[in-house]
């Protein structure tokens, strides 16, 4: 297993883990608006990072975070392919960008995630975020997470 990061030859795999991942949990729209970064993932994470986890020459997982307000990043594309649930890649996804976060100098994370999403809001809790808001967004019941590093 091995934790890298994105490379454009990896697109097709990214947007195929993206989507079933969405699906598994009835959360994916379709493309639209809300998956722009997906189209130019080099320019949208370039102060930031987008990685991947490939096992096998597959990607398993992904995650990534990008400039924000404050000197904060948000988190986004946290995603593990639904057969390789379970066994802590989300976890090391989410140290692994913590990590690089911490080396650009950012001084937290910030992110949202739907209410479906129960797997990712019991591991951001775990890792240390904090709920700060729900709100409505691109018809989803969001939780908004933020969290400091020490």
């Amino acid at each position: 297993m091995l934790i890298r990061p994105f490379s454009p030859t990896d697109l097709d795999q990214v947007l195929y883990l993206h989507r079933v991942a969405m699906e598994a949990v009835g959360a994916y729209k379709g493309d639209g608006p809300w998956d722009e970064d997906l189209k130019d993932i080099i320019r949208h994470y370039k102060d930031g990072a987008f990685l991947v986890i490939e096992e096998d020459n597959t990607l398993i997982a992904m995650g990534a975070f990008k400039p924000s307000e404050n000197n904060l990043a948000e988190v986004k594309r946290m995603r593990v392919l639904p057969s390789a649930q379970g066994k802590g890649l989300g976890k090391k996804m989410y140290l692994e960008l913590e990590k690089r976060a911490l080396e650009l100098g950012y001084k937290g994370f910030h992110l949202e995630t739907s209410e479906l999403q129960v797997s990712a809001q019991q591991l951001y809790q775990k890792v240390g975020f904090i709920e700060c808001n729900r709100m409505a967004i691109d018809g989803y019941n969001c939780i908004l997470f933020k969290k400091y590093f020490n």
